[in-house]
């Protein structure tokens, strides 16, 4: 009989400490979870679900106006922030429900309360003493606040899910996938958004042509885009906040929304008294198993400041169960993970970039195609769509491939999967296209781009 409460102990209810936990506990393990907050993490209650909610509500203004082009006649309409967000806490209220079931049917205790660690093997919540052979920290990430005076006036992503009223005037701070997507919903629902980075151009480590691609589609969307800018100082006026920007420019707004990364939720975890080693960061250290410094206690997900994606961190925590409790060591593949970001247009992109391909491989073959979405023929809207392969020349294998337009995301699920096959670019040729939609020209694409050199000599 084991000499410990349980065999594992999970710190924190999210994405991956749930999946960690179901998993372990259907091999046999007996398991107990913790969390402060409420049940599916960041995801859930004030991420990627309530945001893809409130992604699908922006787009509707559009569609309202696309819809003349197709001979339908759209009468008054009206948008009201209340409604959708009730709508929304009815749903994550649901999602939230899910995910009790999920541990409890699988027979995992749930505790109430922030964990704190005791030592190797303990912790305490709420004053209860709780002992484990194995302890899992997935306590995942929150938003990074800046430090200018009147940075108090402003809210961050967790806030706002659960802000009262609109704001008819919206400042974005930030160039992260965070801050991108916020400016979309917001200026699809009718706010006047201004997006401010301090950068030459936002979304920093994705495609250089998406990045430019994005930055040229945002402004037919209302959003005001401001590079090379960065707020100085806030102050609230009669009118609302007063944000003076560098430069010398003021803008005035009913809100500012700062979106400038994320960083590991590792305060008062007591991981300094349990010799839990952190990076310099802030990201707890792991090995590929996920085994901290300390050989009892492990962590997983955004805690570990690696790669900040619900899926890589379900991956994750199936890694852990099995690692731990199934008899089978198991690490993550890191490589060719799709991802998204739903700005509008949204982006969909798997694999390496131009820039860091070329870095690896020297020469790479590019094609890249741009065309007007059919739907906006009859729609008359102006909007891009841009599709972009990136080939080793050596061996034609397909290592990156990058999309911006409608659907960009459902696109590039599936063509990850052909990434992860070592797909060449001979297959992607060879395979026959649906037609007519976007999604096809990713397998017509035939004219390879200069390379740099060659396209500076044609000059």
């Amino acid at each position: 009989m084991s000499s410990y409460d349980f065999d594992l102990f999970v710190i924190g209810a999210g994405s991956g400490g749930v999946r960690a936990s179901r998993m372990a506990a259907a091999m046999g393990a007996k398991v107990a979870v913790a969390e402060e907050r409420h049940l599916g993490g960041t995801c859930v209650n004030i991420g990627c679900v309530p945001k893809k909610l409130m992604v699908y509500a922006s787009h509707f203004a559009e569609e309202f106006e696309d819809a003349a082009g197709f001979g339908w006649t759209v009468g008054p309409r009206n948008f009201d922030w209340s409604t959708l967000i009730a709508n929304k806490n009815c749903e994550i209220t649901r999602l939230n429900g899910i995910y009790e079931r999920l541990l409890t049917d699988a027979g995992v205790e749930i505790v109430e309360g922030r964990a704190v660690l005791e030592g190797p093997h303990s912790v305490v919540v709420a004053g209860r003493r709780i002992t484990a052979k194995y302890i899992l920290i997935a306590t995942g990430g929150l938003p990074v606040r800046p430090t200018e005076p009147g940075q108090e006036l402003g809210i961050v992503s967790d806030d706002v899910f659960f802000l009262e009223k609109q704001p008819e005037r919206l400042l974005v701070a930030g160039g992260g996938y965070i801050a991108v997507e916020f400016a979309g919903v917001f200026a699809g629902l009718g706010s006047k958004v201004t997006q401010l980075y301090r950068g030459d151009l936002f979304l920093r480590g994705f495609d250089d042509d998406l990045r430019k691609a994005l930055a040229a589609e945002m402004p037919k969307k209302h959003v005001d885009l401001r590079f090379k800018t960065i707020i100085e100082w806030t102050v609230k006026t009669s009118n609302g906040l007063l944000a003076e920007l560098s430069g010398g420019q003021t803008l005035e707004v009913d809100q500012i929304l700062y979106a400038i990364g994320r960083r590991p939720n590792t305060a008062a975890l007591g991981l300094e008294a349990a010799g839990v080693a952190v990076d310099g960061k802030g990201g707890i250290v792991v090995d590929a198993h996920f085994r901290t410094s300390v050989p009892s206690i492990y962590a997983l997900g955004d805690v570990t400041n690696r790669v900040q994606l619900t899926p890589v961190a379900l991956a994750e925590g199936m890694a852990v169960a099995k690692t731990l409790f199934g008899g089978q060591p198991t690490s993550v593949d890191y490589a060719d993970i799709p991802t998204a970001v739903f700005s509008q247009p949204p982006i969909g992109t798997v694999g390496l970039s131009e820039a860091v391909a070329r870095k690896l491989y020297g020469a790479v073959d590019i094609y890249r195609s741009s065309f007007r979405p059919m739907k906006h023929t009859l729609s008359g809207r102006d909007e891009t769509t841009m599709m972009k392969l990136v080939v080793e020349r050596q061996t034609q294998r397909v290592v990156g491939a990058h999309m911006l337009g409608p659907d960009a995301a459902e696109i590039v699920q599936g063509l990850g999967i052909a990434l992860k096959a070592g797909a060449t670019k001979q297959v992607f040729d060879a395979t026959i296209g649906i037609h007519p939609t976007a999604a096809e020209e990713f397998v017509t694409m035939r004219e390879r781009l200069p390379d740099p050199e060659e396209a500076k000599a044609a000059e």
